[in-house]
């Protein structure tokens, strides 16, 4: 098996949330999140639930991907699963990957979300040595925008028309955080600026 920085699978631990490993277990909870309305309609799913089986297969084989860093955000209070993070199509040469998340209706409102994008994008950087990442999120998402912002994401671009549902077109905005970016909100926290 190729190492690549994405090999490791860490637990990363936040005052609200424990981001770990995936297991086949984590598949049945999954599913209830993947058939979420909101979830669909800000991520562009099908509607079409996946099977049983694919899902088993799918979260059961997440800590063999070397190419990739799947990790099941939970609540730290109750162990409760409520998402996922995820980051790939990592590209060495330029440090660079993508970022993607989302969070079921269980663990919105709560802070976990932004908790969990905080700690994987912390992880991207200090550990894993990223130079920029980067996401793609419809520009009606409003609250995964904010979210992204104060993690530090900001708005690089607007890719206009990307999709039509239910009879209205939708943008989708491209954003990014690079690593220095990430270290001067760091330490703005640290100070007690404008958190990170």
């Amino acid at each position: 098996m190729t190492t690549t920085p994405f090999s490791h699978k860490p637990v990363l631990t936040g005052d609200r949330t424990v981001l770990r490993p995936f297991t086949t277990d984590d598949a049945a909870v999954m599913a209830g999140i993947l058939v979420d309305p909101e979830l669909l309609y800000f991520t562009g799913g099908d509607p079409a639930p996946f099977s049983d089986e694919h899902l088993r297969s799918w979260y059961g084989s997440r800590a063999a991907q070397p190419d990739r860093l799947d990790l099941a955000v939970t609540d730290r209070a109750t162990g409760e699963l409520v998402g996922e993070v995820v980051l790939n199509d990592w590209e060495p040469r330029h440090r660079r990957c993508t970022f993607r998340t989302l969070i079921g209706p269980r663990g919105r409102g709560r802070g976990l979300g932004t908790e969990a994008v905080r700690l994987i994008v912390g992880h991207g950087f200090e550990v894993l040595g990223m130079h920029r990442i980067q996401l793609e999120a419809y520009a009606d998402n409003e609250r995964a925008r904010h979210v992204y912002e104060k993690a530090g994401f900001v708005v690089e671009g607007v890719r206009r028309h990307v999709e039509l549902r239910d009879g209205v077109w939708r943008d989708e905005v491209l954003m990014a955080v690079l690593a220095d970016e990430w270290r001067a909100g760091r330490a703005d926290a640290v100070r007690g600026g404008a958190p990170a």
